[in-house]
């Protein structure tokens, strides 16, 4: 027997729930919605760290690079490599926050929840809406507006050691790496706050209704009348049969007469 944990059967996770047909059901309420929304907001902020994590790698690289060659010089980037790092951060509390609703909208969405879980839910999910829109509005900028600079030597032992190190580039609009990174972010900052708005009205419809559709509803309760009326049916036609069979009250009259002049003839 599968152990139960926080009042969670883990006998419920299989892989059968990945499929299509389990997964995108119309079962409960706004649950295609939520696991394609969520998804998104998931692989879009992952794929911006991702990419922020490489172009990141890339001037730490040159930064070593410049350093090695010439013993004074020195390369500031350390605002790229701030937001890029804090980017990875973003990415992976959204992650954790909206794929763990994703799982367990998938395997356990009728189960039961404290106030202080939901409680719990809503804030992290307003929370990694504000950490997204901060890290999208600053990265934007640096990204859009700044670039690394070589320190501690002439201009032409710069432009030397620049060469030498070729890629990427100083400036970091220029670096495809860190573009891209910021439209995906963008991408992942809209589907995070489609995924607060959807999470705090499933709370609120689960709390009114209940986790499942209206018309899923619907139909559990008009199912319960259904058999019973299929039962009041069922004794009105046993009764109707076990009734003795009357006769037509003229019938039994004419019968009653025509004996009894039978009976008078000689």
């Amino acid at each position: 027997m599968a152990p139960v944990i926080w009042g969670l059967d883990l006998s419920e996770m299989q892989w059968g729930k990945f499929k299509s047909s389990y997964m995108f059901n119309k079962v409960y309420h706004l649950r295609r919605t939520k696991m394609v929304v969520y998804q998104i907001a998931m692989i879009f902020c992952v794929v911006s760290e991702s990419l922020g994590t490489a172009a990141l790698s890339h001037y730490v690289d040159q930064e070593d690079g410049i350093t090695s060659r010439e013993r004074f010089a020195g390369e500031f980037n350390n605002d790229f490599i701030g937001i890029m790092a804090y980017n990875i951060f973003v990415g992976v509390s959204i992650a954790t926050i909206f794929g763990a609703a994703f799982f367990f909208d998938l395997f356990w969405p009728e189960r039961h929840e404290s106030k202080s879980v939901r409680l719990a839910w809503k804030i992290c999910s307003v929370l990694a809406c504000i950490l997204a829109f901060g890290d999208a509005v600053a990265m934007t900028v640096i990204v859009a507006t700044q670039s690394a600079h070589v320190s501690g030597v002439d201009e032409a032992t710069k432009e030397r050691i620049i060469d030498q190190n070729k890629k990427p580039t100083l400036i970091y609009r220029k670096n495809a790496y860190a573009i891209t990174s910021v439209v995906f972010l963008w991408i992942g900052l809209c589907a995070t706050t489609a995924s607060t708005i959807i999470l705090w009205k499933s709370h609120q419809h689960d709390d009114e209704f209940g986790p499942k559709s209206t018309h899923i509803r619907e139909k559990e309760a008009a199912e319960p009348d259904v058999e019973s009326s299929g039962e009041q049916t069922g004794h009105t036609t046993r009764v109707a049969s076990e009734a003795p069979q009357i006769r037509n009250p003229q019938t039994v009259t004419n019968t009653a007469t025509l004996d009894a002049n039978i009976h008078e003839s000689p």
